[in-house]
């Protein structure tokens, strides 16, 4: 498991405990030790994860080995059937989707899959999209809204794909579109950041009736880097921009941009995904039994003055 800088001295215990372990299984008894470093590791590692600076949660969102888009379908979603294509240009590797069931439930899915490894990464772009990623979105939109079809996405994106390309064939079109396409639908809509929600890329799928993030996600309209290039012209200030852009899942749920945080387990959701699978899937079962008792006409009306409230 790849250990960020901060985790350092929790780490350390760890390799001592698996150390401890290994001897214990000889002639030694050595557990009362190991439970002894058991429970210092524990508090460390608790008093680490309440007080994650912003910076700090930006590098936990991003960590390679926490649940993606497709760890997310196949974990949560049965008997899933992928769609793919825009109908225009091709097919985007970035934003995956398709059809399948959520318990009793079938529903559309779109997720944005960064990869794990390094050949994963590439093949999925990185998690950041083309503009035909966002037209499949649409396409799908569609699909849920004519088959009446509950909408659910899972965001973890740096952003849509900046290249020129992308801009050729209408990155900012297609983002807008399917914007417009998301306040129109008239079926429930649910979203979860599980890592990071950067800029368009994110807002794209994340125009829903309940947005909610993991615990240490987050979401801005820019990359801390990116937003640290532009007012103090060097990227070395991430760490205060990070500050600034308030960006956390705690900052976002007290400003009322998302509509609640689902816990995780102790030292992030990489730590154990299958615990962190459970509280998504409990989370989105109680939104839908939430939504599914307002009529469906009242859908559309209630999201749009959901986001023409923010910022007032």
């Amino acid at each position: 498991m790849i250990i960020l800088e901060f985790e350092q001295a929790a780490f350390e215990l760890e390799a001592k405990i698996d150390e401890l372990r290994h001897m214990t299984k000889g002639e030694l008894n050595l557990a009362q030790e190991v439970s002894r470093l058991e429970q210092k590791r524990q508090a460390l590692l608790t008093n680490i994860y309440q007080h994650l600076t912003p910076w700090q949660k930006v590098l936990v969102a991003r960590h390679p080995n926490r649940p993606q888009g497709l760890d997310c379908i196949a974990q949560l979603i049965t008997e899933y059937i992928p769609l793919a294509g825009d109908r225009l240009f091709g097919d985007d590797h970035a934003l995956v989707g398709g059809i399948g069931r959520f318990f009793d439930k079938t529903v559309v899915v779109l997720a944005i899959h960064r990869g794990h490894d390094t050949e994963e990464r590439l093949f999925h772009n990185f998690g950041m999209a083309h503009p035909e990623g966002y037209r499949k979105a649409q396409r799908l939109m569609d699909l849920a809204h004519r088959f009446e079809l509950p909408l659910i996405t899972f965001i973890d994106t740096a952003g849509a794909y900046p290249g020129v390309g992308a801009e050729e064939r209408g990155q900012a079109e297609a983002i807008a579109r399917c914007i417009e396409k998301s306040l129109s639908l008239q079926v429930p809509t649910l979203a979860v950041i599980t890592g990071e929600g950067g800029s368009g890329g994110a807002v794209a799928l994340g125009v829903v009736d309940r947005i909610f993030m993991l615990e240490h996600a987050v979401y801005s309209v820019i990359s801390p880097e990116g937003c640290a290039s532009i007012l103090w012209r060097s990227a070395t200030k991430a760490a205060e921009a990070a500050e600034a852009l308030h960006l956390t899942a705690q900052d976002l749920l007290n400003l009322n941009i998302i509509d609640g945080i689902i816990p995780e387990p102790l030292g992030g959701a990489h730590r154990d995904p299958k615990v962190t699978m459970t509280a998504i899937a409990q989370t989105l079962q109680q939104a839908f039994q939430e939504l599914e008792q307002q009529p469906r006409d009242t859908l559309v009306h209630a999201r749009e003055e959901k986001f023409l409230a923010m910022g007032r």
